[in-house]
């Protein structure tokens, strides 16, 4: 995975091998979830690390 700051909806499809439908769902959970703890979020894209953070891949 390149270092990015955010990942795209196919970038979380493909990260995850799902539809890109499955991915939007992921995308706005993860995004709710940020909004709750009080930060900005961008419609279609989620950030990178908190989505690695979530999926186990980092602490």
């Amino acid at each position: 995975m390149v270092n990015k700051s955010f990942l795209t909806v196919q970038e979380v499809a493909d990260e995850l091998g799902v539809s890109k439908s499955y991915a939007y769902k992921v995308v706005r959970q993860l995004n709710e979830e940020l909004r709750q703890l009080g930060y900005l979020t961008v419609n279609g894209r989620v950030n990178a690390q908190f989505f690695q953070k979530k999926l186990c891949y980092s602490e």
